[in-house]
């Protein structure tokens, strides 16, 4: 079995995998991801896993994950089965490369946008020849609601919401409509353009707010919120393999 660690900005996921399929899937604070790991690991008898990680965990508690199982770490170094054509490979995140990744094993010779709709919302695009070509990246909608509120001085902070009605009658529902819609069509938008340039575009949805976008998106996407992690999964299949 493999363990899968996805630490993001806000929270860490960690899943187990056995082969492709997942056998247990769990969210907590980075504060305890020592002591969960540990827990997992001891579960299953998990002696390899691999870590993406967007966030920064430090020196001691990286070398005590270490010594729990056999642990790899994403970087721009890692081996992929894409050819990355991305003018600055360094700088790209370790979980848009997981994407990617998770795109060429589910989508094997086809044009593949993958959005990832977590703190920041992400576009990635590889061809059907497996080259990452780049894509966007923008604000996500918890990120667009905390702008609002500290960067004016009598807007409040609201949870996000499907808005009502388009035109907003109220402040509140203004600022929903405002964000929501302006998130949805900026997809939407986005998609539009690619499909000009590919026809044959399949579309993948995932990250944090997949459930709330998805239904509101016109266009036909796959909707899957471990995505990342499965893209993660085959970068350690891939490597051992090696």
């Amino acid at each position: 079995m493999n363990l899968i660690i996805d630490v993001g900005n806000t929270s860490v996921k960690v899943a187990v995998f056995k082969q492709d399929k997942v056998v247990e899937l769990a969210f907590f604070d980075k504060k305890r991801i020592l002591s969960e790991v540990k827990k997992i690991v001891k579960k299953y008898k998990i002696s390899i896993g691999i870590m993406s990680s967007v966030a920064l965990i430090s020196k001691m508690k990286l070398e005590k994950l270490q010594k729990t199982l056999k642990l790899k770490l994403v970087s721009s170094k890692t081996k992929v089965p894409f050819v990355n054509l991305y003018k600055t490979p360094k700088t790209l995140g370790v979980d848009r490369i997981a994407l990617v990744v998770g795109a060429v094993k589910n989508f094997p010779q086809k044009n593949v946008l993958v959005i990832d709709a977590g703190t920041c919302i992400t576009f990635d695009f590889v061809n059907k020849e497996s080259e990452y070509l780049g894509g966007a990246i923008s604000p996500g909608i918890l990120m667009r609601y905390k702008a609002l509120k500290k960067f004016t001085s009598k807007l409040p902070l609201l949870d996000k919401k499907k808005p009502n009605n388009l035109i907003g009658d109220s402040t509140i529902e203004s600022i929903h409509s405002g964000i929501v819609n302006g998130v949805v069509q900026e997809i939407d938008g986005v998609i539009e353009q690619y499909k000009m340039k590919y026809s044959d575009l399949t579309i993948v949805l995932t990250g944090g707010d997949t459930i709330f976008l998805s239904k509101q998106l016109k266009s036909s996407i796959f909707a899957n919120q471990n995505f990342l992690l499965e893209g993660l999964n085959e970068i350690l299949i891939f490597n051992e393999n090696k």
